[in-house]
């Protein structure tokens, strides 16, 4: 009797909560985008909510809306004077209150003039002065599109003119190699921050240290960037980290079956509204070897990130950010002789590799329509690396080793001054320290002596940067202006880099822009400091100057309507000061992940790239939403032979569509279902001819470089999967997903091997298929 008397209690009690509409708080300020002062009394209303669900912010510019039911929302945020705008897909769920801080732009005409429609900011970048190739990486989108993986860069892969892997996150965009890309975190740059960075290519790695539980709203560029960017040639993602909540303590475990994941966040001092933010990630792909390659045996990986945000009455607000990772990965020869086929077989390799980055940044907003933003920041970054390889008597002889340690120093700060609603002023500088102490050796055929050190250098130099940049806002016209410099100590190459940005708004609804912009990149220090005794100098390559290019981005944007967008962009990119090897057809323009390098270079090269992006996109809209995305393009170089050739990134086109679709199910529709899919179609990798002759007397793959990439591989059509089912309590999130990399288990082409049985050279293909069951909950 008592026990039926507790089941009907029980019963009662879940039929009671389950009746209860779940809720939670919107909360957040609303800022000027130019000056990042606080806007008072402006309104904040949810779109197509009956009845209305509104609220103004406070003399501070903060802002709460109660009691939101769980779903999907759009908020229209207006003020007098300021242009009104829409944030889409605002997800709120029972776990975690939603925090947004939300940027409003000042009009540059009267209101008599023109009534103005609120705009759709998922279009616009965050950072005001870019106006062409600039594309906000959007958090919700990084957990809910297939293939993302919660990592920036795969995310990225989804875009126009991005090609990319399944094996390696690394991105070619517009026919750039990976290496020209760069990183920033919190506005400084920070050396390549994934896991097993620069093993398959440089700028690449597995997936980034930076968990989507930290990560904030972003800017990823693709060419013509402002002038606040140096030392990037391809693009710039320009990562950033979100605060912590500042009321309320939230959490979130997940586990899976590549790791667990663990976030916290909280007030720090509810007076001040100090909040922390941390998280922490361990993985072990045990658990899914049977679906990797043989050599991935024992890879693991942990990283932590955390975030500090201490605001201050009157000396303004300070952060203190920081990320770190540590990787291990390496294979074991094969013992049994009728499995070894390839050198890989017979190889011993351990890896192990570090990365870390620490800063303090310090904002303060003045009275006058201005801030102050200050940055210092310490990172560091090493590689071990030993590779040995079995003889004929099957004893491990080494074959090459890498010992690389860098340090940077970094110091940037800039001074933001809105002078009225038509010019806001942007001005500053950067100064980077680069410490190294780097030690790469390679067996060149003559084992009795040893490995032969092709660099072993350690020191100091710096790269110094200043930058001044205007936006000026006309009625229909908006002009970014702006100059950068850059100057590199180790030989004092200087670069003067002019930047425009054009934009002209046709009607509501259309807008043309035209952005240029000349830009410069470092190459990798191993190759100023290598051994190269055999020229005329022990380092010739110490005096190279920078890598260069002219980038010219034409844009056309048409919202057809309130969710479904259009953006085409032609574009042209011109490189030169390219170094080449004298009287060959060697250019680093296609330098991928080869770190035994001593050979002589001359900034004599030149390359080209062109092409057509084109993304059409609609947005959430009753659960559904898709992205298209295309790109046609031709990526060219030639060194001092006068000869144009294909680089090796010149796929020629590239296909991305996405799909998904949301449901809400159960009792009140307070469960959600979603199922993502992505198809990727991209043109085949480039390789030079094999020499079957060559190959065959130095038993190994020997190309044909008198006539460089002139064949392609097939075209490679992968698919990525996704499946998530999240359902609320009062105080929790629980989540359920499925995503699977690669689901139709596609064989990636790597390249060539040699095969030690046959003596022939034969292409090398993988499948690398990554299934991730994980359980997240949110508390």
């Amino acid at each position: 009797m008592t026990r039926n008397i507790l089941l009907l209690v029980f019963s009662l009690s879940l039929s009671i909560i389950n009746a209860q509409d779940i809720t939670q708080n919107i909360k957040g300020s609303v800022i000027d985008n130019s000056s990042k002062e606080t806007i008072p009394f402006a309104t904040i209303t949810i779109i197509g909510t009956d009845p209305i669900i509104g609220t103004t912010s406070d003399m501070d510019g903060n802002f709460i809306l109660n009691n939101v039911p769980i779903g999907r929302y759009d908020l229209q945020i207006s003020y007098l004077g300021y242009e009104p705008i829409i944030v889409p897909e605002v997800i709120v769920t029972s776990a975690k209150e939603v925090v947004l801080t939300i940027a409003l732009t000042e009009s540059a005409f009267a209101l008599s003039e023109v009534v103005l429609k609120p705009k759709l900011v998922k279009a616009k970048p965050l950072n005001e002065m870019a106006s062409v190739s600039t594309r906000m990486l959007s958090v919700e989108e990084a957990n809910r599109y297939a293939g993302g993986f919660d990592d920036p860069a795969r995310l990225a892969s989804s875009f126009p003119g991005v090609a990319s892997s399944v094996g390696n996150n690394a991105i070619v965009i517009r026919g750039n190699a990976p290496k020209y890309l760069q990183w920033k975190i919190e506005g400084v740059e920070v050396s390549n921050p994934n896991h097993f960075a620069d093993l398959g290519s440089f700028g690449g790695g597995g997936l980034t240290a930076l968990s989507s539980n930290l990560l904030a709203n972003s800017d990823f560029f693709t060419g013509a960037f402002p002038a606040e960017y140096n030392n990037a040639l391809s693009g710039v993602f320009d990562i950033r980290m979100r605060n912590g909540n500042s009321t309320e303590f939230e959490h979130s475990f997940e586990i899976g079956a590549i790791g667990m994941d663990f976030a916290s966040e909280g007030p720090l001092s509810k007076k001040n509204n100090a909040s922390y933010l941390v998280n922490y990630r361990y993985s072990t792909l045990g658990l899914v070897s049977s679906l990797l390659p043989d050599d991935a045996d024992g890879t693991n990986y942990q990283d932590l990130s955390f975030k500090l945000t201490l605001p201050t009455t009157k000396a303004g607000i300070f952060s203190v950010w920081g990320i770190g990772l540590i990787d291990k990965s390496g294979s074991k020869p094969e013992t049994e002789t009728d499995k070894q086929i390839y050198y890989q077989d017979i190889e011993k390799q351990d890896v192990k590799q570090y990365m870390g980055a620490v800063g303090l940044n310090h904002r303060l907003v003045f009275e006058n329509s201005a801030y102050l933003n200050s940055t210092l920041s310490i990172s560091a970054n090493g590689i071990d690396l030993k590779t040995d390889r079995l003889d004929d008597t099957s004893q491990l002889q080494p074959e090459n080793e890498i010992n690389n340690k860098n340090y940077n120093i970094t110091f940037k700060s800039f001074i933001n001054k809105k002078f009225n609603s038509t010019h806001t002023n942007k001005t500053g500088i950067m100064v980077r320290s680069l410490g190294y102490d780097l030690n790469l050796k390679e067996n060149q055929g003559e084992p009795e002596i040893g490995l032969n050190s092709l660099v072993d250098e350690d020191g100091f130099s710096s790269l110094v940067s200043a930058f001044s940049s205007s936006s000026i806002s006309l009625k229909k016209w908006q002009l970014n202006i702006g100059l950068n410099s850059q100057l590199f100590t180790l030989n004092n190459s200087f670069a003067l880099e002019p930047r425009l940005g054009l934009n002209y708004q046709l009607n509501d609804n259309n807008e043309i822009s035209f952005g240029y912009g000349l830009h410069s990149r470092m190459e990798p220090l191993n190759i100023y400091l290598a051994n190269t005794g055999n020229s005329r100098s022990n380092q010739a390559n110490r005096n190279l100057d920078f890598s260069k290019a002219h980038h010219f981005v034409m844009a056309y944007d048409w919202n057809i309507n309130e969710k479904l967008h259009l953006k085409i962009e032609p574009y042209f990119q011109y490189l030169f000061n390219i170094p080449v090897i004298e009287n060959s057809t060697e250019s680093l323009i296609n330098l991928q992940n080869d770190w035994f390098i001593n050979d002589t270079y001359e900034n004599n090269g030149k390359g080209k790239n062109y092409g057509l992006d084109l993304t059409l996109e609609q947005y959430v809209d009753n659960g559904f939403y898709y992205l298209f995305s295309g790109s046609i393009f031709n990526s060219e170089y030639k060194t001092d032979t006068n000869v144009w050739y294909n680089t090796r990134f010149n796929k020629n086109y590239l296909l991305n569509t996405l799909v998904g679709k949301e449901f809400r199910i159960g009792k009140k529709k307070q469960s959600l279902l979603g199922i993502n899919l992505k198809l990727s179609l991209q043109g085949g990798d480039r390789y030079s001819k094999i020499d079957p002759t060559a190959s065959f007397m130095e038993q190994d793959v020997i190309y044909n470089e008198t006539t460089p990439f002139t064949e392609q591989s097939k075209t490679s059509i992968i698919s990525h999967f996704t499946i998530n089912y999240e359902w609320y309590k009062k105080k929790s999130t629980q989540k359920l997903s499925l995503k699977i990399l690669n689901a139709t288990n596609y064989k990636d082409f790597q390249g060539h091997r040699y095969n030690i049985k046959t003596n022939k050279v034969e292409e090398f293909r993988e499948a690398l298929m990554i299934p991730n069951i994980s359980y997240k909950i949110s508390f």
